[in-house]
């Protein structure tokens, strides 16, 4: 069975003009209003795409769960929402919580490149690699039909590291980050794993 599988980083947390914090799985912030508006636009253009998702997972924060259930609000007969620990933020360590001219002063915008660039994980903070990667793969090779999973950006782009088709896709992006709100969109047909969207927003 082919496999459609959209990915969504949750929407906003902070509102605008509020200092951007790096904020991960130990702070469990809902969304703000435009947070909210960005998750009912979501469910929106994928409606209006005709998607109709037969599972959806997604990471067990206040700000993933809210960002889910606004899409799904769009879905007739959607489907139940399925926790998945694998898909949680990323433990910042000594950043988080931080402003980001703090993190940026601590570990040098090198090292924040690599991460956005390569998933190279910033001295400090705890990723367990493989253990994502390997819940990516798990999904994109055992699972057909339409698949929707909410989840963050440090989480998300470790999807393209699942699998070597992904890995050469994911060669030709200037970043692996997700903007809040943004979705991107894996496909397999024939077997093969294909990047057909990354960072688009409605």
């Amino acid at each position: 069975m082919d496999l459609t599988l959209v990915i969504v980083r949750h929407g906003n947390t902070f509102a605008v003009g509020e200092p951007a914090r790096r904020i991960g799985a130990a702070t469990d912030l809902p969304l703000v209003e435009s947070g909210v508006a960005q998750a009912q636009a979501l469910g929106l253009a994928f409606a209006r795409q005709g998607l109709r998702f037969d599972r959806a997972l997604a990471a067990p924060l206040l700000r993933t769960r809210a960002t889910i259930a606004g899409i799904l609000a769009d879905q007739p007969d959607a489907p139940r929402i399925e926790a998945a620990d694998w898909l949680t933020e990323i433990d910042h360590g000594p950043d988080e919580g931080r402003l980001e001219q703090d993190v940026v002063a601590r570990l040098g915008m090198a090292a924040l490149a690599r991460w956005d660039t390569a998933a190279q994980v910033p001295p400090g903070w705890v990723v367990d690699v493989d253990q994502r990667i390997e819940g990516w793969r798990t999904l994109m090779t055992t699972v057909g039909g339409c698949v929707l999973v909410v989840t963050s950006n440090g989480a998300a782009r470790f999807a393209l590291h699942a699998d070597p088709a992904l890995q050469r896709d994911a060669s030709q992006l200037a970043s692996l980050k997700l903007r809040t709100g943004a979705y991107a969109v894996i496909e397999r047909r024939a077997g093969i794993l294909r990047l057909a969207v990354w960072d688009r927003r409605p």
